[in-house]
């Protein structure tokens, strides 16, 4: 790697540990003031009595939060994050306030514009919105070629004042989600309830922040996830949890989430360009302007997808290197590890496990370069793809590889291993 590119990677990944190392001190105070005192509330109510997937509910709001924190997202965003099922939703049973007496409650807690969202989270039919009606639209190929062709779009709209609405993408887009917003059924009562197109995005990018921090391989049991499509088209209730901890197959999923995500924020980005420049207003309040579509990190900042069968032959790939050391050896990992990372190159945890594995051989460059890399990634993501250990733990054990490659020092006895912990 040229040394201006790596520093400009390594001061990226300084830039990251600064914004994320109050989460990892648990320093949540500096982050918001409020916040120790709202998870408080929540713990005060039972969300830590809660099972949830991958934990407890209480354990999963506050991830969540974390992650749209470090995705940027606005704080009424990030609350609602961190309340985002408390009045249950389609996915769970978990009201922990009840949706007809609490909303009160939650609001003196968060604010109306935070608990506005809360509850249209909760009241709106997340699956089908997000999946059958957006998400199941769109085959891989045809969100690749619609990114390609929204850049365009998006770049004649700022540069030239050039708005096409017969563009092949903003065509579609608008057709299954309009400018003026989709009507839904609300989930209890079948009411009709009108979601702006900025607000479906908003949740189409917390469902990515929300599965990303849950999903194990427990789920494609469950739900016969086989082809790594994430179609719950199953219906495994054989599935004993939490089954063997595998990395779940939800990346393809996400990485379409995020190309949808994507085409609607660059279709809000030209709609409003065209309205000012028709000498329209600025924000229109009523269409939830005043909320920004921030970009995730993910996926190359939602603009890649990840074939989803790649996806399964790399996390195969990564479960025979992590599993089979004994019976492979370090050569055949390395070899494995690689091949993984071929083909899943937006998950950290393979650079890390690669890592410790060059600084067993001594190749400590080659060390420090994935280290670098895979504690970059699970930063961006905020929560962890190997879901066997924390967040936390993951981030303090890529540290520290990458410390010990940069001092070009690796124990050799098993005891210095165990004696490995502290990071600068």
């Amino acid at each position: 790697m040229p040394s201006s590119l790596h520093q400009e990677t390594s001061n990226y990944l300084q830039t990251l540990l600064a914004s994320t190392r109050p989460f990892l001190r648990g320093e949540l105070e500096s982050v918001d003031k409020n916040l120790p005192a709202l998870i408080s509330v929540l713990r005060s109510v039972g969300a830590g009595e809660c099972w949830h997937k991958h934990g407890s509910f209480l354990d999963h709001l506050v991830d969540i939060y974390r992650i749209l924190k470090i995705w940027n997202a606005s704080d009424s965003v990030c609350l609602c994050g961190l309340f985002h099922s408390a009045y249950s939703n389609s996915y769970v049973n978990l009201a922990i306030f009840d949706p007809n007496t609490g909303r009160d409650v939650v609001r003196g807690h968060v604010g109306p514009a935070a608990e506005r969202l809360i509850h249209l989270f909760c009241i709106v039919p997340r699956q089908p919105l997000i999946h059958d009606d957006l998400l199941f639209n769109y085959s891989d190929s045809e969100l690749v070629q619609h990114l390609l062709l929204s850049e365009i779009s998006l770049k004649n709209a700022k540069e030239k004042g050039v708005f096409d609405a017969e563009d092949s993408w903003r065509k579609k887009i608008n057709s299954l989600l309009p400018a003026a917003g989709i009507t839904v059924k609300r989930i209890k009562t079948g009411e009709d309830v009108l979601v702006t197109r900025r607000i479906v995005a908003v949740f189409v990018m917390m469902t990515m922040a929300d599965f990303s921090d849950q999903l194990f391989s427990f789920q494609d049991l469950l739900f016969d996830n086989s082809d790594g499509r994430l179609e719950f088209s199953g219906n495994n209730l054989a599935s004993l949890w939490p089954g063997d901890g595998k990395p779940g197959l939800w990346i393809n999923s996400i990485s379409r989430m995020g190309a949808i995500y994507t085409l609607i924020r660059r279709e809000e980005e030209i709609f409003v360009e065209e309205r000012i420049r028709a000498g329209g207003i600025e924000v229109d309040e009523e269409r939830d302007e005043d909320i920004e579509l921030v970009v995730p990190p993910v996926f190359d900042k939602c603009t890649r997808i990840l074939d989803a069968r790649q996806q399964i032959e790399a996390r195969d790939l990564y479960w025979e290197a992590v599993c089979d050391l004994s019976k492979r050896g370090l050569d055949k990992v390395e070899e494995l590890l690689l091949s993984c990372i071929e083909k899943n190159p937006y998950v950290g945890e393979p650079h890390v496990v690669l890592s410790q594995v060059y600084l067993t051989k001594d190749r400590f460059e080659e060390a420090e370069r994935e280290a670098e890399k895979g504690v970059t990634l699970m930063l961006e993501w905020g929560s962890p793809w190997d879901k066997r250990t924390s967040w936390e733990g993951w981030i303090a054990w890529g540290r520290v590889l990458l410390m010990k490659a940069k001092e070009k020092s690796w124990p050799n006895t098993s005891w210095g291993i165990l004696n490995l912990g502290l990071v600068r």
